[in-house]
């Protein structure tokens, strides 16, 4: 039990590592959280930054989330690997080394969600995809890719319907200031 307590608060500070926060003070110099939206995330970056830094950022930020599933899973199979993902998830919304202030959480989680079950993954990064597509939101393909997780877990891997319902309610939490700029048409489009 204390090596999966161990393991569980490991996770937290790998979600600690802030890619955007790291990339921003190498490629520019910046704390990205006193540029742009002010999001310690990939969106903030490619607004700020650029193409480079944000692919950068989104690339780690998924890793962290592969990585805590992968360690949870191998040291106490799927419900340590479920523990492991939400607390690397956690770790980067709040992270203790850079004063709880971190992302939104999207692209650790989607990390996370993928190296729990690809189906799932690709069906919410699609949708989530098509929603950014169609409308230019970027903000509003997560919100919708983060709430189908429960859903679609429901249908075809029942075993993350839980967890895929507490990823979504801290998606929709970590975006509710974006949900009122969408309500008042004010969010900034992609």
């Amino acid at each position: 039990m204390a090596i999966k307590i161990i393991l569980v608060i490991i996770c937290y500070f790998v979600g600690n590592i802030s890619s955007s926060i790291l990339i921003g003070r190498i490629a520019a110099g910046i704390d990205i959280r006193e540029h742009g939206s002010g999001n310690a995330g990939t969106t903030n970056v490619l607004r700020t930054i650029g193409k480079k830094a944000a692919a950068a950022t989104l690339a780690g930020d998924i890793l962290k989330g592969v990585a805590a599933v992968l360690l949870g899973r191998y040291f106490g199979g799927e419900d340590l690997a479920m523990l492991c993902g939400l607390s690397a998830i956690v770790g980067h919304i709040w992270p203790a080394m850079f004063g709880f202030r971190g992302g939104k959480g999207i692209a650790t989680g989607m990390g996370a969600v993928f190296a729990l079950s690809p189906q799932l993954a690709v069906i919410c990064i699609l949708i989530g995809l098509i929603v950014i597509i169609l409308t230019k939101y970027v903000s509003l393909g997560s919100i919708i890719g983060g709430s189908i997780l429960p859903i679609a877990a429901f249908f075809y891997s029942p075993e993350y319907f839980l967890w895929g319902l507490a990823v979504a309610a801290i998606a929709i939490v970590k975006h509710r200031a974006n949900i009122q700029r969408l309500l008042k048409g004010t969010e900034s489009k992609l």
